[in-house]
């Protein structure tokens, strides 16, 4: 029998193809079981248009069979077979698709959903085969044939005696190397796993022989194996039931069946739409956050479907990175895919439908803040900061989406608000936003610099996060209201301007001389408009504030950033009597003092002293 040679570009794409396009051995799998349920389906559509062929579905599935002795994977179908030209055309010649040309010549007719389209996925068998053996024999033929294969040197194709119409696909599985371990591919529970992974929703059942334990007859602790049956798949995807059909325990137990997470979900969303593109989704939105969620390894991404079939375990263009939380699953007969379902187009499906993803998480996420305000609550705690961060990155392009999602601990509420909660109560007079910024709550409500806004009825949102100022920052103004800071250089509250420049040009010799002492760290040295009861205070000039000088210099790569300092002075405060006095009598004691309230200035704010001994040595002076 004489072997025929592949075309020499066939020849070139089977080398390729096995080498470089799949990245994982396993998904050999899922491909033969998708061409084994397209042509189960070819069975369905001829029983369609002629009436005189009969369609029992209960007649139809995939079998797979293991012969470990002899190192064979077998899957077979009953579907429509391939006479000896198919073979020739379908698997002679790499990527063309015998499904891909039923599927053109049937668009028009229901019920028709073939998976495979592009004829390369067969060619995956050999990689982890050394010879694969395809003996198929075709609707309304009395002969069978075989085709042969040992990879790219060629094929053989004979005739051959087979009862059933349909497909055997017969691999010889390659020996263990020290790289990879084939075996697995001879595992009963491997198998299964895969099929569970990759195929659980083909709608065809995918039967196997499993090996199983019970107790001998007669017997009371002796027990025996046997073999029997078992579908592997559950063949009815959830996202394609009715949602009236469903319970939310249903998505409960499909989230922690999928080990999308550990503890139930705060909410599932069930959508699906048909038209010019069409598509089903099931998304989670968890209770809490993955342990390494905020690290570089976590990895997002749905899942994504082509007709139940699973294309990639994580496509993360489906989710931009603020939502990457969600977990769930995309299926849609639409995508395009090119050489090998591992490899998903940038096409216009895809952007589609990642545009409405991202509809549909914003929109339940504003219902669940409107009608659950516990239950959002409890996600804002574990996802607030990735929101945020949503907020600050890609220089704010998609503030507009996040900012009606933020919450913020307030002042007057004692609890977390919206920026649209903080706005709708907003005194008649007031021109801004006012916030804090702190390590923590109980820390910003002891800043002097809130005192006066306080005092005026002003509500201010406290920022515990790392990434609040920066991301404020970048929002800048919500319902054209500005944000500012009650630490900023000019706070922009109406107060007695003349009064305070008058005290600071009164003082202006001790202040100058302050600053000098200082030499350096501050930019000036003023009387304070804001300051009550406290004697001193750190202001901040400028796009860099004092928190946020605080976040940078943390970071690895910090370059010492620095926020352009003032040290304001309580000077209707009875310290600075002393400070007065000291200026007209001795210099130095007034050169302590302005250390003591430049560093009492520092701990305030949370910031290092740079000479904590000498700080000390001045306070015990100061006792004496």
């Amino acid at each position: 029998m004489a072997k025929k040679q592949f075309k020499a570009e066939s020849k070139r794409l089977l080398d390729l193809m096995i080498n470089s396009i799949y990245t994982h051995k396993e998904i050999f799998l899922r491909e033969l079981i998708s061409n084994a349920s397209d042509a189960t389906d070819k069975s369905y559509y001829r029983s369609l248009v002629d009436e005189n062929i009969t369609f029992n579905k209960d007649d139809f599935y995939i079998r797979i069979d293991i012969d470990n002795e002899n190192r064979i994977l077998k899957i077979t179908d009953r579907g429509i077979g391939m006479t000896k030209e198919e073979l020739e055309n379908n698997i002679g010649i790499i990527a063309k698709s015998g499904s891909l040309e039923f599927k053109n010549a049937n668009e028009a007719k229901d019920g028709i959903d073939i998976i495979g389209q592009f004829g390369v996925g067969f060619y995956s068998a050999f990689m982890v085969s050394d010879m694969v053996t395809v003996i198929s024999k075709a609707f309304g033929s009395d002969q069978a044939y075989k085709w042969k294969s040992k990879g790219s040197d060629g094929y053989t194709i004979e005739p051959c005696e087979k009862e059933e119409t349909g497909t055997d696909i017969i691999l010889k599985i390659k020996e263990n190397t020290e790289d990879e371990k084939y075996d697995a591919f001879l595992e009963e529970y491997h198998i299964k796993s895969l099929v569970k992974k990759y195929s659980d929703f083909i709608k065809y059942p995918i039967k196997m022989q499993m090996k199983k334990s019970r107790l001998k007859e007669g017997s009371e602790n002796e027990y025996e194996d046997y073999y029997e049956d078992e579908i592997l798949n559950s063949m009815v995807p959830i996202w394609r039931k009715n949602k009236n059909e469903l319970k939310q325990e249903d998505y409960e137990r499909f989230y922690m069946d999928k080990h999308f997470g550990f503890e139930k979900p705060l909410k599932a969303i069930h959508t699906s739409a048909d038209g010019v593109i069409s598509y089903n989704m099931i998304l989670y939105i968890p209770a809490k956050a993955p342990f390494d969620f905020y690290t570089k390894e976590f990895e997002k991404g749905l899942e994504l479907y082509s007709n139940g079939v699973m294309i990639m375990e994580k496509c993360g263009d489906l989710l931009p990175d603020y939502f990457s939380f969600v977990q769930g699953l995309v299926d849609s007969p639409d995508f395009s895919l090119n050489i090998s379902r591992e490899l998903l187009q940038h096409d216009r499906q895809l952007k589609f439908i990642a545009k409405k993803v991202k509809e549909k998480i914003k929109s339940e996420l504003l219902l669940m803040l409107k009608n659950d305000r516990d239950k959002y609550e409890t996600f804002y705690k574990s996802f607030g900061k990735q929101l945020k961060f949503g907020v600050y990155s890609e220089w704010g392009i998609n503030k507009e989406v996040l900012q009606d999602l933020l919450l913020f601990h307030s002042s007057a509420e004692k609890k977390l608000v919206s920026l649209e909660e903080y706005v709708s109560r907003m005194k008649e007079e007031q021109k801004y936003i006012y916030y804090a910024a702190g390590d923590s709550i109980e820390r910003i409500e002891k800043l002097p610099q809130a005192e006066m806004i306080a005092d005026k009825g002003y509500e201010i949102l406290y920022f515990t996060d790392e990434v609040d100022e920066f991301a404020i920052k970048v929002l800048t103004k919500y319902q054209d209201k500005e944000f500012k800071s009650v630490s900023s250089g000019d706070v922009g509250v109406e107060t007695d301007e003349k009064e305070s420049e008058k005290k600071t040009e009164e003082n202006k010799a001790i202040f100058d001389f302050m600053k000098e002492v200082l030499d350096g760290k501050v930019k000036e040295v003023r009387a304070s408009k804001r300051l009550k009861s406290h004697p001193v205070c750190l202001a901040s000039e400028g796009e860099l504030s004092i928190e946020m000088e605080k976040v940078l210099n943390m970071m690895p790569d910090s370059q010492n950033a620095k926020a352009d300092k003032i040290l304001e002075i309580n000077t209707d405060h009875e310290m600075f009597g002393a400070i007065d006095q000291a200026f007209k009598e001795d210099k130095e004691k007034v050169k302590m003092y302005t250390n003591l309230l430049y560093n009492q200035a520092l701990l305030i704010e949370g910031l290092p002293i740079e000479d904590p001994v000498q700080f000390a040595n001045d306070m015990c002076k100061l006792m004496k």
